[in-house]
Parts: structure tokens; C-alpha cells; sequence
């Protein structure tokens, strides 16, 4: 036995075996205390929160006590409420497995259909498993029954239980004495048969004409349902063969006494039944997201190669490389343990740390009141292009006390099997497609299974002077490096104040533009120039729900969006870095209107979308997905921003050339060719395209600005393009605006709103004061605003569940109050808006009114840099 828990202790409370209307989760009462932490407890929690969960038991003995007439046993009252909870829940299934025959087994336990049973050791499952017995087997089964019958029929107090492929001799009532001789006959005897298989269970003889067993049925469930982890509970000798088969993330439980391979034993069927209960509240509330860290609380460190994500206590849980698009090597945020993360926490039980960038950089400060631990990732080099492919994320610890280290690396979003080896110096991750090491002088590090995996777990003592753990991607040495850290962590403060310095920052929340700043240029690729919209995959738009996409690659829209932001603080850089990778782009296809709407940093396709079916999400937020297939939708509105930022560029004076005016003409000459065509939107929705407004108008932006670009570079341009600009605005004013709702809408063909279409008056096609652009305002506002935030449409977009409101439409909307002069709401709805960012400045990408979360993936360029643009519009 590797380990025992006392459960009978435990606090827990009363279950409801009702469900609530939302979700179907159970309802709970409050617990009277709380549950001591255990090793036991510990497993449950990671239990609670895998992908797919198998909970499967026997039946005597563990849910329903043993008595002297099998047929009187009732299961506890307990465990039935706590089985049909947990068989409530999404992506949770029930089992119970019995020796008994699958008709007495059900007729006893009246458990309901939502709780599979399995009868005789495995040999009858429910519909389509059911054995057949073909005449010899049959025949085989009704010589058994006449000789074991005729034995019980010798033994005072014995019986035999008849099922369908054998029979069971039942010897509890008999002397010690009398039993082992009536065993003794039966095994010599019919035992003894060809093809009779026997087995010995608690005060019970089993003979069987099929050879199956619980640990056989069990895993016969698992691949059935895809379960990612078993917990099962059993008492029986028979139950061993279920505790021998299972590993990995899985749990055995033995109840009451004897030998077992089972990791943990209780006591009886009413310890059972709290296990249970725990069970049902911990996963019921991990799917209600109940204890993940908001998704606002995480803070980010960049080297502008890879994005690291850290959660207010130090833990790094996730982590993409050698590219910020390529599998993760830690996935915690949206896998659990499993999938990987990189740990370091004091000794003992600490308060709450505090955490902060360290002034105007991608540093980032933890601090106990005994242990700091500062991260960033090293960007010393200076320029990110000249250290393609290598990343070094450092973590500097000092203190005064003791310091846990969890170093859990996973391939490929912890499918692949990781293994570890300890070196001098530091650990090496064995195996990895690019080579990793964790430099960590002065750590003595054990290795720990984990599954299919392996963790390497240190402590030190940080009295005796500051640790530095260095995670080396792209090199396999661990010798020291050429310079100090404390070097380099000067290099780097130096890499992002002196950019931050070099920024016009507006007087309106500084300090929060700075951060929104600091969030888009770690979104931006160093060694391509491509900027992606944020740095995660599948972070949920609706909690629980499928609204989870990737969004690590280069949206052409969202990428322009963000270089202007940049731009009008001052820096250019990153801007003309994305136009040259936009003409990379070009020049490899040959025809700019059939372009993509997105790719990879690298400016190539994605590979097709993917679910990670290993993977359970962010709270239960499933699927995880790589890839995305808006890169095969047509989306017309593209054009417009790229277009409208060398535009921008040319007005600040930037050195735009000739290859510039040929990226702009290839833009106005795709939008000749298809704007009269419907598309997919701003919005990626998956349905038949439509005529969308915003899409149409981004269009009319790119022949208006290409207009002025020329005219500038060549003091002419072609006429067709001015009737083209005329064409255009008059096709949008036409069949855009719905006088019956006095406003522009979504697309020509309906009247539902989407905020989308305030672009009419933000980018010029109609004046401010144009009372149909100011109605519009005032629909959108009514119909799409709620509280702090402003929804992109209410429209129903194919897909279950409702997403939350749209950060950039709040921001599109503060801008559109100050074009029509409404200030003050523009002050106000802005205000609300900075109160969503998390604590340490940064900003998913919507946010629910209703339940007070912010949801999305994270950080998102689009909520940046519309905070940005809100704060230079209000401050003039």
C-alpha cells in the first residue's frame, strides 16, 4: 500500500440530488467546515479537473454495505446521491462494476440509466455487451451449476447465486472448517473443468465459462468514453485486477482491510460516500470556474520571439516555443498540471504575494515576505531578429527562508511524453524537438513521475544567497553564461524603458497606456515583424462553453490596428517592420485579393484547425484548438487598415518608398476587384457570407487613403479610383442604412445591430455631425451597450452559448461619444473601462457583465490598443 487516508475526519456536506437549470451542476450547501488537506485530497483536485473523468466502484462492500442475504443489500443512501451528482455533470461518467449478475445488480441498486452497470466481473455489459452463450459454453455453465449445486446442497448456510455465465458459491454463514472444504471440492471439481475460469472473492467462489475481469471491463469503459483519468473504489480480491491496471494521473481507493496495490484505502462505504460528495463539489465547481486564477490577474513577460504567462503566485502556465505559434512546452492555463508549468513558492504556508512590473518593462516582481522571485525573459541581446530561435527565460529567487521549485516542461501540450535528466548544473529535457535545458547552480533536484511524464522538484535554502534558474530555449549547454544576471536584467530594464521613454504618452491614465503599450509590442515577433492578436489559444469567450479559439498568429487587420496605435505614441518601428513582412507576404502570392486574413508569424499558411482533445480547457472551457479556420475565409475588410497605417506612417513622415506605394496600389487593386463580393466580417462568423457594413466601408478606407498615398508619392492618381471611392460610399449609404431602425446595420440583407459598423463615422465615410451616423451611435449604445462594456452583435452566429462584451467595440464606442460631441459619456464609459484591467495593467479581450469576468485570450491586442487610441482622442 503506497499511502493511507482517514477519511472519516473529512467535513462534507449534504447533497442535493437535484440539478440547477444552468449547466446541469448540482446544487450545494454550505459546508460546516472545512476539509483538512491530504495527499488523498490532493489527487481528488486533480482528478476534478481533467478533460473527461471516469468515477467507477463495486457494489458490495464500497457503495452498499455487506450483510449476511446478498439480496438485502441496499446502497447507502449517500453514495446514490453523490453517483447521480457526478453523473450530472458534463464530461463525467459513473460505473459500477459487480460481481453480480447485471439483473440483480440493477434490481438492488434502482441506480439511474445515466450510471452504467456491469455485471459478472465484466462478462455482461448493458446494450450490445451482453454474452451470448453458444451451445458448448452453455452446456459448460449447466454442468458447473448441477456440480456446484450439488456441493452447496452438502454445506449448511451456503448457497449459489446462478448468473449468466457461471455461478457464484456464497460461504459467508459457513464455518471456517466447512468452507475451505467445499472450495476444495469445487475448484478440484467443476473448478477443474476446460474452460472454466474460477475466481476467489471476499467470502465468495466465482466460476465463469468466460474469462474477463473488473480491470478488463474497466478499461473496455475508458476507451469507449475517451476517459482521460479513473478514480475507482473497490473492497474485493477481485477489485485488484482494476488496481494493478490503472496508472498514471489515476486513482485507486481500497475499502476496509486486507492487501492491495491501491494507493489509498478508507475504511468503509460511508468514507466512500464523502470521497464522492468532495468529488462532486470540486469538479462541479472547476467547470463553474471556481478557483482558476481570472484570466485579467495573469501577467505576461515577452522577449518579442515567445510570451510566457505567469499567475499571481509565480507559476508560469504557459509557454510556446521556440515561437510564440508553436506547441506549448507549458499548457497548465488551459490543460491543468498535466499539460506542464514552472513553479517556485516558499516553504510553509505564505500569505498572498504581491506582484508588479518593475516600472515601465516586461519584468516581473513577486514578492513574499521571505522570498522575491523576479522573471522576465532575456532580451539583453537588444535586437530580437539576432537571436532568432533562442530564448532564455530567467527567474532570479532571493530571500531569507526556503523556496519550492516545480520544474514540469511537457511536449507538444503534454502529449508526448516528457522525459528529464539531471545534470551538473541544471536538468535537460530530453527528447525535445528544440533543445532546452533549465540552468540552476546550486539546485539539487529529484525527478518524479508523473504519469507519462516526468517533474523535477528541488527546494533550496535562499539564506545562504539569491538562486537564478535559467530556462534555455534553442541550446542544450549549461555552462555559465557570458554575462551576470544582474547584467542582464539591466539590459533588459534598459530594452523597455528606453523604448517606453522614447513614447508621447497622453496625460490621460498614463500609467495604464504605458502597460497597453507594453502589451502590444510583446505581441509583436522581433524576428518576422508580424504582430499577433494576442498570446494564447482557447481561453473562453463563453466560460464552459466552445467559443475557444487560437489566436497566436498575424491577423493582417488586427496587426495594422496595432502598429497604428503604436505609431501615434510615437514609434514606427514596429509598424514599418510589419509592412515589410506584409510585402513578404505579397510577393509570394500572386494575387493580393485572394489574400488570407491571417497567418502564421513566419507569413505562412496554418496548419488546419485541430482540437486537442487532451487538453480540458480553461475551467472546462472545451475545445482547446490550434490553428484556425477563418485563414480559409474571405474577409474583405483586411485592406482598409494596412492601407490606413501607411497612410498614418506617411503623415508622422516615416521613410516610405516605392515598394510601399506598390503594397498600397496591390490593396486598392484587390478591393477593385472584389468589394461588391459578400464576406465573412470583421467577426470571422461561420456562416454563409454576407454583405457587411463594416467590410464595405474598410473597403471605401482603402481606395480613399491609397487615393491620398498617390497623390503624394506621384502627385496624380487614376481616375478610376476616385469613382471607385464614390461607388463604394454610395453602395453603403444606400443599402446600409435601415430607416426602420434608423441606423446602419450588420450587413445589407437584415436589420440586426453589430457595433462594428460605428466605423462608418470613426474612419471618415460620413462626417460626425451626419445625424444617420449620430443614430447609429445611439443604437448601438442601446441595443449593444451594457454597463462597462459594449457587445459586437446579439445576432444569432451559429454557435451555442453567448460571448461577453467586446473590449475594442467599448473602445470604438468612447470614440464615437467624443465625434458627436458627447464627452463626458466618453469620460465616463472610459473610466468603466479602465476598471476591467487586471491588477498588473493588462487586458483580455471581452468581458461578462453579468458574472463580473473578463474572458478571452490573453493579453489581446485589440483591447490595448483601443484603450490607447481612447486615451490620445480624449486627451486631444
Amino acid at each position: 500500500m503506497k499511502g493511507e487516508a482517514r477519511v472519516g475526519e473529512y467535513g462534507c456536506p449534504n447533497r442535493n440530488p437535484f440539478s440547477d437549470a444552468v449547466g446541469k451542476l448540482p446544487i450545494r450547501i454550505k459546508r460546516p467546515t472545512l476539509i483538512p488537506m491530504t495527499e488523498l485530497e490532493d489527487r481528488l483536485r486533480q482528478l476534478a479537473r481533467v478533460p473527461t473523468l471516469l468515477v467507477a466502484c463495486d457494489y458490495d462492500g464500497t457503495i452498499a454495505p455487506i450483510v449476511d442475504e446478498p439480496m438485502h443489500a441496499l446502497p447507502r443512501r449517500s453514495n446514490v446521491i453523490a453517483m447521480r451528482a457526478l453523473a450530472d455533470l458534463p464530461q463525467t461518467h459513473v460505473s459500477v462494476i459487480s460481481g453480480r449478475s447485471l439483473r440483480d445488480l440493477a434490481a438492488l441498486s434502482r441506480l439511474p440509466e445515466e450510471i452504467r452497470l456491469v455485471g459478472s466481473h465484466g462478462s455482461e455489459f448493458d446494450v450490445g455487451f451482453v454474452h451470448s452463450l453458444g451451445p458448448d459454453l452453455a452446456a459448460l455453465r449447466a454442468e458447473i451449476s448441477v456440480e456446484v449445486s450439488q456441493i452447496s446442497s452438502e454445506i449448511k448456510g451456503s448457497f449459489v447465486e446462478q448468473k449468466p455465465t457461471g455461478v457464484s458459491f456464497h460461504h459467508r454463514m459457513v464455518s471456517t472448517d466447512d468452507a475451505a472444504v467445499a472450495i476444495r471440492r469445487i475448484v478440484d471439481g467443476p473448478g477443474a473443468l476446460d474452460g472454466v475460469h474460477s475466481r476467489q472473492g471476499s467470502e465468495v467462489l466465482e466460476l465463469s465459462v468466460v474469462d474477463t475481469n473488473k480491470g478488463q471491463a474497466l478499461d473496455s469503459i475508458r476507451r469507449q468514453i475517451g476517459a482521460s483519468a479513473v478514480l475507482y473504489f473497490g473492497d474485493d480480491i477481485t477489485d485488484e485486477d482494476v488496481f494493478t491496471s490503472i496508472s498514471g494521473p489515476d486513482v485507486g481507493v481500497k475499502v476496509g482491510e486486507g492487501p492491495t496495490s491501491a494507493s489509498f484505502r478508507v475504511t468503509d462505504t460511508e468514507d466512500v460516500a464523502r470521497l464522492l460528495a468532495q468529488l462532486v463539489d470540486l469538479r462541479a465547481d472547476w467547470l463553474l470556474g471556481a478557483g482558476v486564477v481570472p484570466i485579467e490577474e495573469h501577467s505576461v513577460l515577452s522577449d518579442q520571439r515567445v510570451v510566457a504567462i505567469v499567475t499571481p503566485e509565480a507559476r508560469i502556465t504557459w509557454l510556446c516555443a521556440p515561437r510564440i505559434d508553436s506547441a506549448a512546452v507549458f499548457a497548465e492555463i488551459i490543460g491543468g498540471q498535466s499539460a506542464g508549468y514552472f513553479s517556485v513558492i516558499p516553504v510553509g504556508e505564505p500569505h498572498a504575494p504581491r506582484q508588479r512590473y518593475v516600472d515601465d518593462t516586461m519584468l516581473l516582481e513577486t514578492q513574499w515576505d521571505d522570498l522575491t522571485v523576479t522573471d522576465y525573459l532575456d532580451v539583453s541581446g537588444g535586437r530580437p531578429e539576432l537571436r532568432a530561435g533562442r530564448s532564455d527565460l530567467i527567474r532570479h529567487l532571493e530571500g531569507t527562508g526556503s523556496a519550492r521549485i516545480e520544474f514540469a516542461p511537457r511536449h507538444d501540450f503534454g502529449r508526448v511524453p516528457t522525459r528529464l535528466e539531471v545534470r551538473d548544473e541544471g536538468v535537460d529535457v530530453v527528447g525535445s524537438t528544440d533543445l532546452m535545458v533549465l540552468r540552476s547552480p546550486g539546485v539539487t533536484w529529484e525527478l518524479v513521475n508523473d504519469g507519462n511524464h516526468q517533474t523535477a522538484v528541488g527546494q533550496v535554502d535562499l539564506s545562504a544567497g539569491p538562486i537564478t534558474l535559467e530556462l534555455r530555449i534553442g541550446t542544450g549547454t549549461l555552462r555559465p553564461a557570458a554575462q551576470s544576471e544582474s547584467l542582464r536584467r539591466q539590459a533588459a530594464e534598459s530594452f523597455w524603458t528606453g523604448w517606453v521613454n522614447r513614447l508621447r504618452i497622453p496625460d490621460v491614465h498614463p500609467d495604464l497606456v504605458r502597460r497597453s503599450a507594453l502589451a502590444v509590442k510583446s505581441l509583436c515577433h522581433g524576428p518576422s515583424g508580424a504582430i499577433v492578436a494576442a498570446a494564447t489559444t482557447s481561453l473562453p469567450e463563453t466560460l464552459g462553453g466552445v467559443r475557444n479559439w487560437d489566436y497566436r498568429y498575424c491577423w493582417l487587420r488586427d496587426a495594422a490596428l496595432s502598429a497604428s496605435a503604436l505609431v501615434r505614441l510615437g514609434s514606427v518601428e514596429e509598424a514599418m517592420a510589419y509592412l515589410d513582412w506584409v510585402l513578404r507576404v505579397l510577393d509570394e502570392r500572386e494575387h493580393p485579393e485572394r489574400l488570407a486574413p491571417l497567418f502564421n508569424v513566419a507569413g505562412r499558411h496554418l496548419p488546419p484547425e485541430a482540437e486537442i482533445t487532451e487538453l480540458s480547457g480553461y475551467a472546462g472551457s472545451r475545445p482547446v484548438r490550434v490553428g484556425n479556420a477563418a485563414e480559409g475565409q474571405v474577409q474583405l475588410d483586411v485592406f482598409g487598415p494596412i492601407v490606413e497605417l501607411a497612410h498614418l506612417l506617411l503623415e508622422t513622415g516615416a521613410p516610405l518608398s516605392g515598394e510601399h506605394l506598390r503594397l498600397v496600389q496591390s490593396m486598392v487593386g484587390a478591393v477593385a476587384k472584389r468589394w461588391h463580393e459578400p464576406d465573412h466580417g470583421i467577426w470571422e462568423i461561420r456562416k454563409p457570407p454576407r454583405h457587411h457594413v463594416h467590410s464595405k466601408v474598410m473597403c471605401w478606407l482603402t481606395v480613399d487613403r491609397g487615393i491620398s498615398i498617390t497623390e503624394n508619392f506621384l502627385d496624380h492618381c487614376p481616375d478610376e479610383w476616385l469613382l471607385l471611392r464614390d461607388e463604394i460610399a454610395a453602395d453603403v449609404l444606400d443599402k446600409g442604412w435601415k430607416p426602420e431602425v434608423n441606423s446602419f446595420t450588420a450587413a445589407y440583407d437584415d436589420v440586426d445591430m453589430d457595433a462594428s459598423v460605428l466605423a462608418i463615422g470613426l474612419w471618415g465615410l460620413l462626417p460626425p455631425d451626419d445625424e444617420r451616423f449620430v443614430a447609429t451611435v445611439g443604437a448601438v449604445e442601446s441595443t449593444l451597450r451594457e454597463g462597462p462594456t459594449v457587445y459586437r452583435y446579439r445576432a444569432d452566429d451559429g454557435l451555442p452559448g453567448a460571448e461577453g462584451g467586446f473590449h475594442l467595440m467599448t473602445s470604438w464606442l468612447i470614440d464615437s461619444y467624443l465625434l458627436v460631441g458627447r464627452r463626458d459619456d466618453a469620460g465616463d464609459l472610459f473610466d468603466q473601462y479602465c476598471e476591467l484591467v487586471g491588477s498588473t495593467g493588462l487586458m483580455p479581450e471581452e468581458y461578462d457583465p453579468t458574472s463580473g469576468r473578463s474572458l478571452g485570450n490573453h493579453p489581446q491586442a485589440y483591447s490595448h490598443l483601443g484603450l490607447i487610441n481612447n486615451a490620445l482622442n480624449l486627451a486631444g
